[in-house]
C-alpha cells in the first residue's frame, strides 16, 4: 500500500506492486510508489477509449473550462507540489516553484486557442472546408528532468482538441503527477485523463497498443527510435522531442564579463539536465581565454546542495544512472582537454557533481560529440566564423542553438545558417507556450506548443462539396 495511487477511469487505485522513489539529494527513499502492470495499463487505455466517445462530442469551451480548473488546482496547491517536485527531482525549490506555476500558465495558454472550421474556398462551383478532428486516445510519456512542465506540453492541447489521455511519468519522478491526479480526479470526467506509473516496462506496450492513436514522447533519441518503431506497425501518429547537443557560438564582438553569467546559466540550469541546454560552446579565439576564466569563476562560486536548502543554486543529478554516466564523461574529458573548474564529486550523500568547465577540447572527444545531460560544459576555440558554423552543424542532433554578438544583423546571419529547430540570439533555452518547439535531424519529429502544437493532436479532415 502506498500513499500514492494510480488514476484509472476516475478512480484512485493501488498499483499491482510498489516501487521506491529516491530523493537524489540524500539517496534515501522518499516514498513508495504504485507500479502498474500491463493489465492496469490496458484498463487505463480502455477507460480512455470509452471516455473518448462522449468527451470528443463536448464543445471546445466545455473542455477549456476543465483545463482552466486544472490550472486553478495547480496554483492552489503550488507550494505542496513544488516541495514534492524538489524532493523527487532534486532541483532547487525556487526552480521547482517556477516549474509548477509555469505548468499552470501553460495549461491556461491553451485555453485561449480555438480550432475553427477554415473555409478554403467558397465559390459558385464548390465549397471546401478544413476541419480539425480529435485523434482518440493519446499516450503521453514524460521524462524526469521537468516532470510537470513537460506534461503541460502534452495534456492540455490533447484534451482541448477532444482527445483522451493515458499519462506515463518517469519511474524516478512519478510523485508530482500522481499527486496531481489525486487533486483533479473529481474535475476531469472519468477516463478522460489516466495516470499510470511503471519501472520503464510499460512504454513499449503503450506505444504498440492498438487502441492508442498517438504517442507524444519526450526523452532520449535512442528511446525515441524505439517509440517510432513500436508505432510503425499501426502507422500511429507520433510526436518526438528528443536529445540535443546544442551549440552556442560567441562571436568576437562580445564583452565576456557581460555575457558570462547568461552563458553559464544556459548550460547549467537544472544541473545541465535540459534537452535544450547549451552543451557545446564555441568561442572566438580573441576572447576565448577571458570567457573561459569568467565561466570558471562562476562555476567555482556556485553553491550546490539539497534543493530545499536556502541558497542552493544547483541540485544533484536526478538519478544514479545519469550520475554515473556524467562521471564517466568527465573522466574521458580529463584525457581530451583541461578541466579548469569542477570535475570533482563532493564527499557527501546524493548524486552531486560540481559544475565543470573543460577548455582546450575539440570535436572527436566524447564530451563534445555526446549529449552529456549534466553539469559539464566544453568550451571550444575557433577563429573563422564559417568554420564555427560548420562545426556546430556537424552533429546528428538539431534541437537548439544560439549566437552571441553585439551586432544583431551579424548574429542573425549566423543564426540563419544553423541547422536546428530553434536558434536564439543573445539568449538560450527560452521556451514560451505560444512559440512552436521541435527539433531537426535526430532531435525529434513534429512540434509542441503554440497553434502548431495543438494541431499535432488533431486529424485534418477536408469536406469538399460540389454546388
Amino acid at each position: 500500500m502506498s500513499d500514492y495511487q494510480l488514476l484509472i477511469n476516475g478512480q484512485m487505485v493501488d498499483g499491482a506492486t510498489t516501487m521506491a522513489v529516491v530523493n537524489p539529494a540524500t539517496e534515501e527513499t522518499l516514498a513508495d510508489c504504485p507500479r502498474a502492470d500491463e493489465g492496469q495499463l490496458n484498463q487505463a487505455v480502455a477507460a480512455a477509449k470509452a471516455a473518448f466517445a462522449s468527451w470528443s462530442k463536448t464543445t471546445i469551451d466545455e473542455r477549456k473550462a476543465v483545463i482552466s480548473q486544472i490550472a486553478d488546482v495547480i496554483e492552489a496547491n503550488g507550494t505542496e507540489l513544488a516541495q514534492l517536485l524538489t524532493q523527487e527531482q532534486g532541483k532547487p525549490l525556487a526552480d521547482a516553484t517556477g516549474e509548477v506555476y509555469g505548468t499552470a500558465a501553460f495549461f491556461r495558454y491553451f485555453t485561449a486557442l480555438d480550432l475553427p472550421i477554415e473555409v478554403l474556398e467558397d465559390s459558385e462551383n464548390r465549397k471546401v472546408e478544413a476541419h480539425r478532428k480529435p485523434l482518440g486516445v493519446i499516450g503521453a510519456i514524460v521524462p524526469w528532468n521537468f516532470p510537470m512542465i513537460l506534461m503541460a506540453f502534452k495534456v492540455p492541447p490533447a484534451l482541448i482538441a477532444g482527445n483522451t489521455v493515458v499519462l506515463k511519468p518517469s519511474p524516478t519522478t512519478p510523485l508530482t503527477s500522481l499527486r496531481l491526479g489525486q487533486l483533479i480526479k473529481d474535475i476531469v470526467p472519468a477516463g478522460v485523463l489516466n495516470i499510470v506509473t511503471d519501472a520503464n516496462d510499460l512504454g513499449a506496450p503503450l506505444t504498440a497498443h492498438p487502441d492508442v492513436n498517438k504517442i507524444s514522447f519526450t526523452g532520449s533519441t535512442a528511446t525515441g527510435a524505439k517509440v517510432m518503431a513500436g508505432a510503425a506497425g499501426l502507422i500511429k501518429r507520433i510526436t518526438l522531442e528528443l536529445g540535443g547537443n546544442d551549440a552556442g557560438i560567441v562571436l568576437d564582438d562580445v564583452e565576456p564579463k557581460k555575457v558570462a553569467q547568461q552563458l553559464f546559466d544556459s548550460a547549467f540550469q537544472n544541473s545541465g539536465q535540459v534537452c535544450i541546454a547549451m552543451k557545446r560552446l564555441y568561442v572566438h579565439d580573441s576572447i576565448y581565454d577571458e570567457v573561459v576564466d569568467e565561466l570558471a569563476t562562476i562555476a567555482n562560486d556556485t553553491i550546490i546542495g539539497d534543493g530545499l536548502e536556502q541558497g542552493t543554486k544547483l541540485g544533484p543529478l536526478q538519478n544514479k544512472m545519469q550520475y554515473e554516466k556524467v562521471k564517466e564523461l568527465i573522466e574521458s574529458a580529463r584525457q581530451d582537454g583541461n578541466i579548469v573548474a569542477g570535475g570533482e564529486v563532493p564527499d557527501q550523500s546524493g548524486y552531486f557533481i560540481r559544475p565543470t568547465i573543460v577548455r582546450d577540447v575539440a570535436e572527436g572527444s566524447r564530451i563534445v560529440d555526446e549529449e552529456q545531460f549534466g553539469p559539464v560544459l566544453p568550451v571550444i576555440r575557433f577563429s573563422d566564423e564559417g568554420d564555427a558554423i560548420a562545426r556546430a552543424n556537424n552533429s546528428d542532433y538539431g534541437l537548439g542553438g544560439s549566437v552571441w554578438s553585439s551586432d544583431l544583423d551579424r548574429a542573425y546571419d549566423v543564426a540563419n545558417q544553423m541547422n536546428t529547430g530553434t536558434v536564439w540570439i543573445n539568449k538560450h533555452a527560452e521556451l514560451d507556450p505560444g512559440i512552436p518547439f521541435g527539433g531537426s535531424k535526430q532531435s525529434g519529429l513534429g512540434n509542441e506548443l503554440g497553434m502548431e502544437g495543438l494541431k499535432e493532436f488533431t486529424q485534418l479532415k477536408m469536406i469538399n462539396m460540389a454546388r
